[in-house]
């Protein structure tokens, strides 16, 4: 084919796909969406939001920001889950398997969804935009996990 069309790499198809994920988010802070594949297939999304017949901060407002909790800390009070969460319940709740897909994420998981994607057996993960939290990065390096840091390819 002439001209100068790059088709996308699978990397760059897929975390597409994450940020458009991503616009479902009901979190007032930060919209983050995951993608789970495996064998060159998506088997499950998942973005941030609170769960199924819970009120959606969007509509009643974020505690953490209430309260004024900086980014990364006290996640336990925060009513949603996080978008790898969401993707590796989904993949459970319809009876997929995900061990040794990857998990594409617009933003790079948290020290709970790492143990979350090490334990699912997800042996790859490709993110956008980084998060304050080491402890994640040195969980994936101690389980084997490989982690990229996946940098957009912007069209010329």
């Amino acid at each position: 084919m002439e001209g100068s069309y790059s088709r996308p790499t699978w990397d760059e198809y897929f975390m597409q796909i994450t940020e458009v994920v991503a616009k479902r988010s009901t979190c007032v802070r930060r919209q983050v969406g995951a993608v789970i594949v495996k064998d060159r297939q998506i088997v499950s999304t998942g973005y941030n939001g609170a769960p199924r017949g819970v009120a959606h901060c969007l509509d009643i407002g974020c505690l953490r920001q209430q309260l004024g909790i900086p980014s990364g800390q006290r996640h336990e009070i925060c009513r949603g889950l996080h978008a790898e969460q969401n993707a590796i319940v989904s993949a459970a709740y319809h009876g997929v398997n995900v061990k040794g897909g990857t998990v594409y994420c617009t933003h790079q998981p948290c020290f709970i969804c790492a143990k979350m994607i090490i334990n699912a057996g997800l042996e790859r993960v490709v993110y956008l935009n980084g998060y304050p939290d080491d402890f994640a990065i040195a969980a994936f390096a101690e389980a084997g996990v490989e982690v990229i840091h996946f940098a957009a390819v912007q069209p010329t």
